[in-house]
């Protein structure tokens, strides 16, 4: 692809299937001798398809890419925190999560209870890692804001070249996020995580405040757990966390102070296998193959559970898994790490 552009035979690559195909995981870069910074050119080489009529196939219809759009709305009206004491949407009775409209610290939820709905068929943790973090956070004695307005941070959009969409999400976040005086946002997810701390700054200015991955703020902190139920997991490397952030022992070092035993797949850390789809397109055959591979390293193994750090992750591996012929070979527990700790807790 590189050489393509390079001996202007570009107008092909345009039009070519395989520039949707990159899973942007970062593996590439990670053993490239030339320093080729191929994440960035798959991404401004979308961007040019973008403007010439072309995109990627979405792998749910283009509902989630269409949410995205709606917020980008800055009249849009939503209904956003419902599920700070909702237990109808998981089951779990969640009593007293605590936020505050004032703090020095922001959770950022993202797109948590849209994928509830979503994909509630396969059993996706989604809300329930949304609660888990707040109420991990009142235990680090942190009531954080949490936004009535906030929008999707756009992560999606932006690695898919839809650039002028995103910008206006980040616009409309970087408005809302300022205005709070606080000076630390914390999520979930890792791909909120990379856009607002490396993607706001270039496309929208420095935010003025720390940007954390939640298992970086566990890590840091004594949980002060008695009992822990000791299991025996896996931990599977979000390829945003771990290739784009490098944070990669911070997740490991929580599970070791939750009492369990922590069992390395074949391929971890830098080496980690992706879970086999980006910004929810092109996700097929190959895609397919990827997640199963990744499903039987983690049962080879031995754990009985496969922990990961970002829903998108769990969402694909959970969607494989509802395959019942992998089911059959393959089926393993699959956890959110933040709702292992909000267990924990107690």
């Amino acid at each position: 692809m590189v050489e393509e552009t390079i001996t202007g035979a570009g107008n092909g690559l345009l039009e070519s299937d395989q520039l949707w195909a990159c899973l942007t995981c970062g593996r590439c870069t990670e053993v490239c001798p030339s320093d080729v910074r191929f994440l960035g050119f798959i991404r401004d080489v979308r961007t040019l398809a973008r403007e010439s009529g072309r995109q990627g196939r979405c792998s749910h219809g283009a509902t989630i890419q269409t949410w995205m759009r709606m917020m980008a709305d800055p009249g849009l009206d939503q209904n956003r925190l419902d599920w700070l004491n909702d237990e109808a949407a998981t089951g779990r009775h969640l009593r007293g999560l605590r936020t505050a409209k004032a703090s020095d610290t922001i959770y950022f939820v993202g797109c948590l209870p849209h994928y509830e709905v979503l994909f509630s068929k396969i059993g996706a943790q989604a809300v329930e890692i949304a609660q888990s973090a707040v109420k991990v956070l009142n235990h680090l004695g942190i009531e954080p804001i949490v936004l009535a307005d906030e929008r999707c941070c756009g992560h999606d959009l932006l690695w898919e070249g839809e650039l002028d969409t995103f910008r206006r999400l980040a616009a409309l976040n970087a408005e809302r996020l300022r205005a709070t005086g606080a000076q630390r946002i914390v999520t979930t997810c890792p791909e909120c995580a990379r856009t607002l701390k490396l993607d706001y700054p270039q496309h929208v200015g420095d935010l003025g405040m720390e940007v954390v991955h939640i298992s970086h703020l566990i890590a840091e902190n004594e949980l002060g757990i008695q009992d822990r139920g000791a299991r025996k997991v896996t931990y599977h490397d979000p390829c945003r966390l771990a290739r784009h952030m490098d944070i990669r022992e911070e997740p490991r070092q929580v599970l070791s102070a939750l009492g369990s035993e922590v069992v390395e797949m074949q391929h971890s850390r830098a080496r980690a296998l992706c879970c086999g789809t980006s910004a929810w397109t092109h996700c097929g055959a190959t895609a397919k193959r990827l997640q199963v591979d990744r499903l039987r390293e983690a049962k080879e193994t031995g754990a009985e559970t496969l922990v990961t750090s970002c829903a998108k992750c769990q969402i694909h591996f959970k969607c494989a898994l509802d395959d019942p012929r992998v089911a059959d070979e393959l089926n393993i527990e699959i956890k959110d790490l933040v709702t292992l700790v909000a267990e924990a807790i107690g």
